[in-house]
């Protein structure tokens, strides 16, 4: 049959799967919304305030599902407002389809009204990008976009489509029930097959990584956001209970591993456990799985888990010894790769290694017992949103203390329930993503954790949430300042706080009606309590502004550069 390309990328959309796609119109993307206008009964568009928070969004939908998010906009600003979204996507391994539309073909490269180069604005920051220059092309590309997106190492693919091949015809064929077009990509394009490659070790690779494991006497395991998107949380568990291994957590893999489980010990790094950190740091063998070896996981390099060997297992290649030097590894899929090993693993007890881990357990902060009857202490904050909450309730933060103590308070027991920007750290992120979330999974509900700072990035998008009766939960953490850069200018800058007190507004509870969002505040622990209770019961949208001391810190942590181990476990030691 014979279409238009604004209708090619409807059908390409639904093709793929695609319900739902965010988004902001704009001049050159008119055609395609033309189209998704007479397709509205086959896809829905979610319209946000801004298109930052629409490349957030097709994140959240992404990271709370498995599936490949969609977001569009259109050239100029609309495209490289979808940069840090992009970005953000890019660093955690998400993957996203972006769509912009550019100027006319005869128009690039003329410094034309809202022209980007968006493809190479983004190329740094893609799996891989395209510039679509023959509507006889758009297919086949977003078939490839698609299967780029989702293979392997999985990240954020980009469409740029010139206005007019929007509006041109040609022949298109859809399509059978059940095809990707994978096959026919490959047989045309031999390089395709590469790309979509995944290294699966011999026999006796993972033979010989048995032996290494099956040696160690204090061995722990580094699990990363890689156990998610592999699907392998439940070889995991098999795999540790079976060599009885315990589990530290990166900030990406939080949601990986049960935390009530005996053998978690939580978050490892900067703001990681005690347990954690001192497991890496007297362990023989430090197994690390779908995980990149952060700078804030590893504080000093050359004292990181010193006395072990580190076996890396990952899917892409270019994460072995690029920040800590493998004695092991193995490339390729985690839930294949520990399928393999689970019958080769012998069954161990590891039982004085454990009374270790299970006595560094005990080793808590003294700040988390700190209640203050005019402030919400934040350990009883998140357990409580946990109690009302439950386990399969979704937890989106935006970045700064309140996302670290998310990561330390919140007690996960569910895989893709904890969304939150790990590597680029994007103060703005979390709105979006709870949107993009809880569009997802309508039956479900989003609690979003949001210090005030990054909630003046992003609060426009209420009335993205007040337009569909999103049912989100906004756990506004109100300390009156940017309060992990406060943390740092009191701990390393002599106490000048510059420019990071946040005195001077919004009024809150006037925002919310001015939005139709609900409002409640909560000064102090009951308070808390009680207004959370009502505001979830709602199943409606809601800001529950929560009174947290200024001078809150994040315990432990281990100062930059320093080796883990050394720890500071409350302020002045």
């Amino acid at each position: 049959m014979k279409i238009n390309g604004s209708q090619i990328v409807i059908e390409c959309l639904i093709e793929q799967g695609v319900d739902t796609v965010f988004g902001y119109p704009g001049g050159n993307i008119l055609n395609i919304y033309d189209a998704l206008y007479k397709n509205s009964d086959r896809i829905t568009h979610i319209l946000t305030a801004h298109e930052q928070a629409a490349a957030h969004a097709a994140d959240g939908y992404s990271r709370s599902t498995g599936r490949v998010g969609v977001c569009m906009a259109t050239s100029g600003p609309g495209a490289t407002n979808l940069v840090t979204g992009i970005a953000t996507a890019y660093m955690d391994s998400v993957p996203i389809v972006a769509i912009t539309c550019n100027v006319g073909t005869p128009l690039l490269g003329k410094d034309t009204f809202q022209e980007i180069d968006i493809t190479g604005v983004t190329l740094p920051i893609t799996k891989h990008n395209f510039m679509v220059r023959r509507v006889e092309d758009l297919a086949n590309i977003f078939r490839q976009a698609f299967i780029i997106a989702k293979s392997g190492r999985p990240g954020p693919v980009l469409i740029d489509i010139p206005k007019d091949i929007t509006a041109a015809m040609c022949e298109f064929e859809p399509l059978k029930k059940g095809d990707d077009g994978s096959a026919a990509l490959i047989k045309e394009n031999l390089n395709f097959k590469r790309v979509m490659s995944v290294n699966v070790p011999s026999d006796e690779e993972i033979k010989a990584a048995a032996e290494i494991i099956n040696k160690s006497e204090r061995p722990v395991i580094y699990a990363g956001g890689g156990i998610k998107i592999s699907g392998a949380e439940k070889e995991l568990l098999e795999f540790a209970e079976k060599a009885s291994i315990p589990v530290s957590e990166s900030l990406m893999g939080r949601d990986v591993f049960p935390a009530n489980h005996p053998l978690c010990t939580w978050m490892v790094g900067m703001h990681g456990t005690r347990a954690s950190n001192m497991a890496v740091t007297e362990s023989d063998l430090v197994l690390a799985l779908g995980s990149r070896f952060s700078d804030r996981v590893i504080g000093d390099p050359k004292k990181f888990a010193e006395h072990a060997t580190v076996f890396h297992i990952d899917i892409d290649p270019a994460e072995i010894n690029k920040n800590i030097h493998a004695g092991g590894e193995l490339v390729g899929d985690l839930k294949s790769i520990l399928t393999r090993l689970l019958p080769l693993i012998e069954k161990k007890s590891h039982s004085e290694w454990l009374e270790k881990i299970a006595a560094w357990k005990k080793e808590i902060p003294a700040s988390y017992s700190i209640v203050k009857p005019d402030s919400v202490n934040p350990k009883f904050m998140l357990e409580t949103v946990h109690k009302y909450a439950g386990d399969d309730a979704f937890i989106t933060t935006e970045v700064g203390e309140h996302q670290m103590w998310t990561a330390q308070f919140y007690p996960f027991e569910k895989p893709r329930t904890f969304l939150t920007s790990g590597g680029l750290g994007t103060m703005g992120y979390g709105t979006g993503a709870a949107m993009g979330a809880q569009v997802a999974n309508p039956c479900g509900r989003v609690v979003h954790i949001a210090g005030d700072g990054s909630f003046r990035m992003n609060c426009n998008e209420l009335c993205t949430i007040a337009r569909y009766n999103l049912p989100i939960v906004i756990v506004l953490v109100n300390n009156g300042t940017l309060g992990n850069v406060r943390v740092w200018q009191k701990l390393f800058y002599e106490k000048r706080y510059s420019h990071t007190t946040l005195d001077f507004g919004p009024d809150w509870k006037k925002l919310a009606d001015a939005y139709g969002v609900g409002y409640v505040k909560a000064n102090n622990n009951d308070e808390f309590e009680k207004v959370f209770k009502t505001a979830f019961a709602e199943k409606k949208p809601y800001i529950v502004d929560t009174i947290v001391d200024i001078d809150e810190m994040i315990f432990p942590m281990a100062i930059p550069g320093k080796p883990i181990d050394e720890q500071m476990m409350c302020w002045g030691n």
